[in-house]
């Protein structure tokens, strides 16, 4: 058997769940924690009882789970009969393990490998790297690590890291509808929940659904014979511009904290669409009418209009939890849930809820988990503003705190991360036969002429390592991004 493929099995193994699980990540979606399910499937397929099955027709039956073959790998400081899984996070042990740390890889070996594949000119003019071992911090490769560089949306792991600090994982976003200022008037107030919809069948799992609110609302009124309304809504909860700083683009919405379906006028989820330029006035629309049809008059046009302080809801709905939000955004490099957790973030902070607060309170959180900022700015929370700048190092960090036991809290980071070859922005890349399928996890970052990929891998002995390649100045970004998948193929290979 060829060497790459030994290594693979037993690499693989370390994965397993997750391979087996990967048509149920991509049926569940991250909205259902898809990713996270498939983790606790790994976890169930170390009991050779058989695997989990789905409840998916369309999947294959489950198959006998594989024993595993790796040893525990405990984390530094970790207590007997607890093991680090390939996502970083503290795990129940399989029975009789708890072996040492696996060895590390040579840094030098990784070097030889790293150096050349770093100098293919399709990586353009500047091109930075640092490979980290989460679980001693030791920096094994780097090259310019600490040069800032336009991240394009592997800023997103940044965003990311600055909500789940700032909001926790379980924090959910409620939209509400509150009594008017008037006999009549009800209000629906905007809460910033980039999950919400207003499909009668949520097209990518839970979050919050005005079909539910309005059913709950109707009940309310017809409660106190209430049959006939003016509907106002509020979108005051974000400040400043709407529109992203680079303008009209069709893979991001405006800005506000009313938005239904990302303010996609078709059936999709992902991906670029042309956006309506008014969100909150079509969410309110559609409110308006789930109300009718609800048996209860709207009459006139919704309006703008301000919720009275301190009104108790006549119902409300809530999010999917900021831990779902976090890996739906980074599965499909979702720029809305990006800005809106970016405001958010902002709004644990005490800042206003704009591009300059979500700025400043980003920043304050990563500062407050001891990492160097030095050169970073986020001046947005998507990656799209070609104004942000983060270095190598400063990701790579980020992602060693995300896989740090002592803050499960950063955990989606690494779960909301995308498997080369199985979901997301790379399942196409890295697949099939290449090394680094199914092992791969990583955020994506293409600009013009910027390209990036910044994630984790779990080497064949089993040692977690995290990962960032930024190059920039390129002129040919399919090339660029293939040059980053053999770099991050490599890394894979690490033993």
């Amino acid at each position: 058997m060829p060497l790459i493929r030994t290594w693979q099995l037993v690499a693989g193994s370390a994965a397993v769940g997750l391979v087996l699980s990967a048509g149920a990540v991509v049926a569940a979606g991250p909205w259902d924690s898809g990713q996270r399910k498939a983790e606790r499937d790994v976890a169930a397929s170390r009991g050779r009882t058989g695997g989990t099955d789905h409840g998916e027709r369309r999947l294959p039956q489950a198959a006998p789970s594989a024993p595993g073959v790796l040893s525990a790998v405990l984390a530094p400081g970790a207590a007997p009969g607890s093991v680090v899984g390939g996502g970083g996070g503290r795990q129940p042990a399989p029975p009789g393990t708890g072996a040492p740390h696996a060895p590390a890889p040579d840094a030098a070996a990784l070097a030889a490998a790293l150096k050349p594949l770093l100098a293919d000119p399709a990586l353009g003019g500047l091109r930075t790297a640092s490979v980290l071992d989460t679980a001693t911090g030791t920096v094994l490769y780097q090259a310019k690590p600490e040069e800032p560089v336009t991240p394009a949306s592997t800023v997103k792991i940044a965003t990311a890291a600055a909500a789940l600090a700032a909001l926790g994982p379980e924090h959910r976003f409620a939209t509400t509808v509150v009594p008017g200022p008037g006999a009549g008037h009800i209000v629906l107030v905007g809460g910033g929940d980039p999950s919400l919809t207003a499909k009668k069948k949520a097209p990518a799992g839970s979050g919050g659904s005005l079909v539910a609110l309005a059913a709950d609302t109707a009940q309310a009124l017809k409660a106190a014979n209430t049959t006939s309304v003016t509907l106002g809504y509020d979108d005051s909860l974000y400040s400043g511009p709407v529109r992203h700083p680079i303008g009209t683009l069709d893979n991001i919405a405006p800005v506000t904290a009313l938005t239904a379906d990302e303010g996609r006028p078709d059936n999709s989820f992902s991906g670029p669409v042309d956006r309506t330029a008014d969100p909150s006035g079509d969410t309110a629309r559609a409110f308006a009418a789930l109300l009718r049809e609800r048996g209860i008059k709207v009459t006139g046009s919704p309006a703008r209009a301000t919720a009275p302080a301190g009104a108790t809801p006549l119902a409300a709905t809530r999010s999917t939890p900021v831990a779902g939000l976090v890996e739906r955004m980074l599965t499909h490099s979702d720029n809305d849930i990006a800005e809106a957790l970016a405001r958010q973030t902002a709004l644990a902070s005490g800042q206003p809820a704009s591009f300059e607060g979500a700025e400043k309170a980003v920043a304050a959180k990563l500062n407050g988990l001891g990492l160097d900022l030095t050169g970073s700015r986020f001046a947005d929370g998507s990656g799209l503003n070609r104004a942000d700048k983060v270095s190598a190092g400063l990701l790579t960090g980020l992602l060693a705190k995300a896989a740090d036991p002592a803050r499960p809290e950063l955990r989606p980071v690494l779960t909301g991360l995308p498997v080369a070859g199985f979901t997301g922005t790379l399942r196409t890349r890295n697949s099939g036969s290449s090394p680094g399928a199914g092992l791969v996890r990583a955020k994506t970052g293409t600009l013009r002429g910027v390209n990036a990929l910044a994630g984790t891998v779990v080497t064949p002995s089993g040692r977690l390592l995290s990962f960032a390649f930024l190059a920039a100045d390129n002129d040919d970004g399919p090339a660029a991004e293939k040059a980053l998948d053999k770099l991050a193929a490599a890394v894979a290979t690490a033993g």
